[in-house]
């Protein structure tokens, strides 16, 4: 009995509950995006969703699935990005098509945050002038990227990239047409609405089966990088001092980047704090906002410095694990290398106009 209790008191068991309590969630989520993935061409939804959504789809040459799952990840990035990967899954898009939709979902990702995170915690800390100039950087940020996604999608997609649209029955999979004389068993998805509740519950039932069978594709290997990562993590110090090596890098990375740019000696110590964790980088920061210490500019540039910094430790805790996951490691890789280049590219693109 006494080594049971020894054994659930244990960090590693706290650490791995941690990790099913995170997986748990994550699938929750992920299983609503591939559900509504599904039931979004099985009723054909996609039609009505595309008349706003086109917008963005029709210029970056992406059916208009796509843009289904890209106003889902407003409301979850985790069912956005469940429908993404349902859709690459199915062949509606190829690889290249769907690194092009990852990278669109960008700025609807961030403005799911703005509600959650930003209004109601940041610019309470910051203060109104400073939180809404960095918030607004951070937008613009996410907003470039956006776009930089649809211009990609019109310069590099074409109809070899992407499968047969469920909003447009008569496009064959190659981007072609179908031939008009060919009698198959496909019907016009938005029928389905037309039918009786029998074929309704029929194709409930049918997205729900496609749903278990993904998220059993998935679940396994999201739980298991999950649990090596935060594993790391939690005894991370442990192993920086087996090697030799301490969290001093962090303060070296941050002092580089400061001497860099010329910012305040203050922003070495907000740089290393900011990097771990944003909550406490902004709480370091506010009072040396109000004392003079910093501009609103140097302020901002200071935390993006920061958000850069802290690439390396959000990506190993948490792009990673969610994105090798969902696409598994070869294409997970391409989406993780993707996403974090072009937020570098434009973060710098702010600092230059900042500072």
């Amino acid at each position: 009995m006494q080594s049971l209790a020894a054994a659930l008191g244990h960090p590693a068991t706290a650490v791995l509950a941690d990790v099913v309590v995170r997986v748990l969630r994550i699938t929750v989520f992920l299983s609503l995006g591939v559900f509504l993935a599904e039931l979004a061409v099985a009723f054909g939804l996609v039609e009505k969703i595309a008349v706003v959504s086109r917008y963005l789809t029709a210029p970056a040459n992406l059916p208009d699935e796509v843009g289904t799952a890209i106003l889902t990840t407003t409301a979850s990035t985790t069912a956005g990005y469940g429908m993404l990967a349902d859709f690459r899954e199915s062949g509606v898009l190829s690889d290249r098509a769907t690194l092009v939709a990852v990278t669109i979902n960008t700025f609807f990702g961030f403005a799911q945050h703005i509600v959650t995170f930003y209004a109601p915690v940041l610019i309470p800390i910051l203060g109104l002038r400073v939180g809404v100039l960095y918030v607004a950087t951070r937008g613009l940020v996410a907003l470039a990227i956006t776009l930089t996604g649809i211009a990609g999608g019109a310069l590099l997609l074409d109809a070899s990239n992407v499968g047969r649209s469920a909003a447009d029955p008569d496009a064959s999979p190659d981007g072609g047409t179908a031939d008009p004389s060919a009698t198959g068993s496909e019907t016009d998805p938005a029928d389905v609405l037309d039918d009786p509740p029998a074929s309704r519950r029929t194709a409930v039932r049918t997205a729900l089966a496609e749903t278990g069978e993904k998220v059993r594709d998935i679940l396994p290997r999201l739980a298991v990088i999950y649990a090596v990562v935060s594993l790391l993590v939690a005894y991370g110090d442990e192993i920086l001092a087996f090697v030799g090596r301490d969290a001093a890098g962090v303060t070296a990375a941050a002092d580089g980047f400061a001497g860099l740019l010329g910012l305040p000696g203050a922003a070495i110590p907000v740089i290393a704090a900011y990097a771990l964790d944003t909550t406490s980088g902004a709480t370091v920061i506010a009072p040396l906002i109000r004392n003079g210490t910093f501009t609103a500019r140097t302020a901002v540039a200071t935390m993006l410095v920061g958000g850069i910094i802290s690439f390396a430790v959000s990506t190993f805790k948490r792009s990673i694990p969610f994105q090798f996951g969902i696409w598994g490691r070869e294409f997970g890789t391409k989406v993780v290398a993707v996403n974090t280049a072009l937020k570098i590219v434009w973060i710098a693109a702010a600092l230059a106009l900042l500072l």
